[in-house]
């Protein structure tokens, strides 16, 4: 399901004879998940300008600053729009996810559309059945990553603008958490290498994307930490809960919470951590891991979810005591399957 020249050849048909292009991602964007949206836009653009963006919701604010973010369509803020876009569309390319299920209510007009679609992800277990073509590599570090192998195959590297290589390098970075996961390959520091050389600043980069808070924020993240944080020093855990009450309390905004699963897992000793976040009655959960745990059998097998071998997420449907108990109840099996990892 990788990169083939057979693949290639029949990507670009269907790119030189599209009317209108569609690009999608995943519902709750990320910074792969935005930057290979808009870099593969920037790319397109070079080759069909028939190209439009639609996400089901709008990215976090410390991802607003990249160029042609303000092209993006959301269905939650221009659902008419959306739907025409998909009505009309004759190729949709599906960025970083791998069921329809994952742009939770645009999933309807994508299904309903006759459109050629294409799937470029790097999440487990991909469905082969919503998409014409797939590039599909669990390997691979992120989607971004993913979209500059298919242009260098495509031979199209000239066609790497400093607005595309500015998103590509910014999903790469984010999504391998600043080059530190194990997802980070040799061939991962030669692509991003290649499009620093393009005249893109990575100090402004990595400023604009972690280094941009609003005061509400620091004192959110500050509370969750001091208050909330739990250390399960005997199965080398850690898991952080901020209620909607809590997170009320500090205005959180879309992102306001973003990295607060990686802080738990930085602590000496723990292997593993959960953020949990509740919302609507429902509580969506964020696993990390170190090494081999597989904290994405754990998403997958308790909470609706899946992920990456270290990275992963699910859900609970309820409150967030219930969500919990749950989660305490099953770690310690799930340790114990696992103990020769942790």
């Amino acid at each position: 399901m990788g990169i083939t020249k057979e693949k290639i050849e029949l990507l670009h048909t269907q790119i030189a004879g599209a009317k209108k292009i569609v690009i999608t991602a995943h519902k709750s964007p990320d910074g792969d998940s935005i930057g290979s949206s808009l870099g593969l836009y920037h790319y397109l653009k070079q080759i069909n300008p028939n190209v439009v963006i639609c996400h089901p919701d709008k990215a976090p604010y410390f991802l607003h600053w990249m160029p042609g973010f303000d092209q993006i369509i959301s269905l939650e803020e221009s659902g008419q729009l959306v739907e025409d876009s998909f009505k009309s569309a004759d190729l949709i390319f599906c960025l970083d996810y791998n069921s329809s299920s994952r742009i939770g209510t645009m999933e309807k007009p994508l299904v309903a559309s006759n459109a050629f679609k294409v799937m470029i992800d790097h999440h487990r277990e991909p469905d082969e059945n919503f998409c014409d073509l797939m590039f599909s590599d669990i390997t691979s570090c992120s989607t971004a990553q993913l979209i500059y192998e298919i242009i260098a195959e495509s031979n199209h590297l000239d066609k790497i603008i400093k607005e595309s290589a500015q998103c590509l390098y910014t999903g790469i970075v984010t999504d391998t958490g600043s080059f530190r996961f194990s997802s980070t390959l040799p061939k991962t520091h030669r692509i991003a290498a290649d499009l620093l050389s393009r005249n893109i600043n990575h100090s402004e980069i990595h400023e604009n994307t972690y280094d941009t808070n609003s005061l509400d924020r620091i004192k959110l993240v500050s509370f969750a930490l001091l208050e909330k944080l739990v250390v399960l020093g005997q199965y080398q855990t850690a898991y952080i809960s901020l209620t909607a009450k809590e997170q009320e309390r500090f205005n959180a905004t879309k992102g306001d919470t973003e990295g607060l699963v990686n802080q738990a897992l930085a602590i000496q000793g723990v292997r593993m951590a959960v953020f949990m976040k509740e919302s609507d009655g429902i509580v969506k959960m964020s696993f990390r891991s170190k090494g081999k745990i597989p904290v994405s059998e754990m998403a997958k097998n308790n909470f609706s979810g899946g992920g990456h071998l270290n990275a992963a997420g699910g859900k609970f449907v309820g409150n967030m005591e219930n969500a919990i108990q749950k989660f305490v109840t099953i770690l310690p099996k799930f340790v114990e399957e696992n103990k020769s990892l942790f």
